[in-house]
């Protein structure tokens, strides 16, 4: 009886104890790529999946006869990883390998960062060295585009440079608790977007780029297909798309500090809108419906999450030399839309509106679309136009009325982001400038392409969507609240 007793003992002992595994020098860090659907490369089967860290193929289960089991013993191959509980394991063995050699390892699947990590990302300088040596600043690192998915990435590479935005999504812990009703898959958009934005922003990356594939996935699924990798896209519609569904994911509703995309980019407006009586009546008779209540002037309140520049149309003709003028305009003439005085014509099949827009709250981030497209009967024109606009202190509170000036003791913006379409509107592609914080310079990203630019050059681009951070002098962020 004793000596059963000694054994149970000594086998409680082994299984805690962990065991060194001599096949640890096999691993191959060079193949592994987390970055794709964890699912299992023989049966497709998304439940008890385990990465192969030689050839960095995934696999089902550990067993006797599972497809894990199979290829460690076809292949020689026996370090395996489990992409749900972070254990790593040995095959065919079947023991676990407790080695903290393998931690960098654990750090790429599955990034955390504390409050102290997220509050030094502005001011950390420091370059991070990836497996082949070369060297990258965290935030900084190219998006694969899978087919043509650029517009996609250029709104995600953006929105991962909004503070607030950022810090709220590098921990995972602010939105665990978020509860959805049951069968409602929008939950998986917030934790891909998390798990995207810590990959872009992990200081012990392995490769000096990310693939966004789990997150355009949850995209196609949650958008039922409206938004493809496959085929081209608008930045705009995606961006609204993108921020509206964020935000109706985290139980959002129409307050302002719902959720932390309300937080960051709602402002309101005021519309102003009265109806034109048709030209071909007389001018007693049009004066007469003027003085109706129908043709009197309405004014709604309306909350907005980016607002729209309209650039003035191109010249129709050459100039002297047969070439086109490339059109020039200034960023505060396309922001007088907003000044509460400008009207704009509004047509509808068989009505005319005059509207004017007065802003009566400006938000911490505030998203600038520039329509650059009109669509015809036939095809899609692009406008050339370029907008001159500053990188720094960019004041909106030019355009604001003295009342709602008043309630905006900072009216001064930066630019932190500048989307760019390049070439034809058909086939052209979206690019990205993106302003590194922590050293001040500029970078343009296309796909995996990361270079550094000059402020100056970013001012002859051809802008699309901008995004300006309201700068505060006196009160600093903190914990990613503005």
């Amino acid at each position: 009886m004793p000596d059963n007793y000694e054994d149970e003992s000594f086998n409680e002992q082994r299984a805690v104890v962990p065991r060194l595994c001599p096949y640890l020098d096999t691993i191959n860090r060079q193949f592994l790529d987390f970055d794709f659907e964890k699912l299992c490369s023989v049966s497709l089967s998304r439940i008890n999946v385990y990465a192969c860290l030689v050839c960095g193929k995934y696999f089902q289960g550990r067993g006797n006869n599972t497809h894990a089991y199979t290829h460690s013993v076809a292949e020689y191959h026996h370090v395996f990883l489990n992409l749900h509980s972070l254990k790593f394991y040995c095959l065919p063995d079947n023991y676990e390998i407790i080695d903290s050699s393998l931690d960098d390892i654990k750090y790429v699947l599955n990034p955390t960062f504390d409050k102290h990590q997220i509050a030094l990302l502005d001011s950390n300088d420091k370059l991070s060295r990836a497996i082949d040596g070369s060297m990258y600043s965290p935030g900084i690192i190219g998006m694969n585009n899978i087919k043509a998915n650029d517009y996609c990435n250029v709104i995600l590479q953006a929105l991962s440079h909004v503070t607030p935005l950022r810090d709220y999504f590098l921990r995972e812990s602010n939105y665990s608790k978020v509860k959805r009703p049951p069968g409602d898959s929008s939950y998986q958009l917030i934790q891909r977007f998390g798990e995207l934005m810590r990959k872009l922003w992990n200081p012990r990356n392995f490769k000096v780029h990310v693939s966004p594939h789990e997150m355009l996935q949850a995209v196609v699924l949650w958008s039922k297909k409206k938004f493809q990798f496959t085929e081209q896209g608008d930045p705009v519609d995606f961006l609204s798309w993108f921020l509206n569904a964020l935000h109706l994911a985290l139980n959002g509703t129409k307050k302002k500090d719902s959720s932390i995309i309300y937080k960051t980019f709602l402002g309101q407006m005021r519309i102003y809108t009265r109806k034109i009586p048709p030209l071909e009546l007389e001018e007693s008779q049009r004066s007469e419906l003027l003085n109706t209540v129908e043709y009197g002037e309405t004014v709604t309140e309306s909350p907005f999450l980016y607002l729209t520049c309209d650039l003035p149309p191109p010249p129709l003709f050459k100039d002297q030399h047969a070439e086109n003028i490339i059109p020039q305009v200034n960023l505060y003439t396309l922001l007088n839309k907003f000044n509460a005085i400008s009207e704009k014509e509004y047509k509808t099949y068989k009505e005319n509106f005059m509207k004017r827009f007065e802003i009566r709250e400006l938000p911490p981030f505030l998203i600038l679309y520039i329509k650059r497209f009109t669509k015809n009967t036939f095809f899609v024109e692009k406008n050339p136009t370029i907008v001159n606009f500053p990188v720094k202190n960019v004041d909106f509170g030019d355009i604001l009325t003295p009342e709602v000036k008043a309630m905006h003791p900072h009216t001064n913006y930066e630019l932190v982001a500048n989307i760019v379409h390049d070439g034809e509107p058909s086939h052209g592609t979206y690019k990205v400038h993106i302003l590194h914080k922590a050293t001040g310079q500029w970078y343009e990203m296309q796909d995996l392409h990361v270079t550094q630019i000059l402020p100056q050059m970013i001012t002859l681009t051809e802008a699309y969507i901008q995004i300006y951070e309201l700068k505060k002098d006196d009160i600093k962020p903190t914990n990613g609240k503005t």
